[in-house]
């Protein structure tokens, strides 16, 4: 909504606030203050944009989900980008990005060449809360549905050790980059033999596996979501989310 549409809302919610205070409907006058509140704060928003996040941080998340390939939580995007990257991004970095996106989008839509999104809820469409996406995804790899953390970690452990395959071609062997894909093989059955470092074709494979009994059905469930979302939202919640709550990860 631009700013004059933002504006001819508050009239109207102020207009229907009156109405109902005089026909003594408080719980009509409740939901309409909430409503206008929100509305005021997206004006707010929209006429005083926050300054833009470093662009750095910005470039390192958009890097760690780009070699995951699939929305991940904040942790586990500080813990790509300290074993393959700068090292650089932490948790209290990635705190309010989300946010600043949603405002940078709101005040000045598609102006930038992606925008870390939010992963959505296929419940609610509303946000998951600290999870991220990118906003150049297919909406539906950018829904969770309830075989999607489970498909999700398949597919980024895969996606870690093909990328820890070219980087042992190319002569490199980052000990971070195998840390990592050793503790994300550990919740995959017969991805790591013991309690030693994982072989990247071991995990691949075991992975892969257990990939094609989940993948047909989860790919299934997001793809009909994001057709509702496509259908029901506008752009801007299609990034994220729907609601004012987030839903919980778990």
């Amino acid at each position: 909504m631009d700013m004059d549409g933002l504006e001819e809302r508050m009239l109207t919610l102020r207009r229907e606030i009156r109405v109902a205070s005089a026909a003594g409907d408080h719980a009509r006058v409740r939901s309409l203050r909430a409503e206008l509140r929100q509305v005021e704060r997206t004006w707010e928003e929209a006429i005083n944009p926050p300054p833009a996040p470093p662009a750095p941080v910005r470039e390192h998340v958009h890097q760690a989900l780009t070699l995951l390939g699939v929305p991940a939580a904040a942790k586990t995007i500080v813990a790509v980008d300290e074993s393959f990257f700068s090292g650089t991004i932490t948790n209290a970095k990635l705190t309010s990005l989300r946010r600043d996106e949603e405002r940078s989008f709101r005040s000045s839509p598609n102006s930038r060449p992606y925008y870390l999104c939010a992963a959505l809820s296929a419940e609610r469409l509303s946000p998951v809360r600290g999870v991220l996406a990118v906003s150049t995804w297919p909406l539906h790899r950018r829904i969770i549905g309830p075989l999607s953390p489970r498909t999700d970690l398949l597919t980024s452990t895969i996606r870690i050790a093909e990328h820890l395959q070219r980087l042992t071609r190319a002569g490199e062997s980052p000990l971070g980059g195998f840390r990592l894909l050793t503790a994300m093989a550990q919740n995959i059955p017969g991805a790591v033999a013991d309690f030693g470092p994982a072989d990247p074709d071991r995990v691949i494979t075991a992975a892969r596996a257990e990939l094609a009994v989940h993948e047909e059905k989860d790919q299934q469930h997001r793809k009909a979501v994001a057709e509702r979302a496509a259908s029901q939202l506008a752009e801007v919640n299609q990034l994220f989310g729907a609601g004012l709550r987030t839903a919980s990860t778990a």
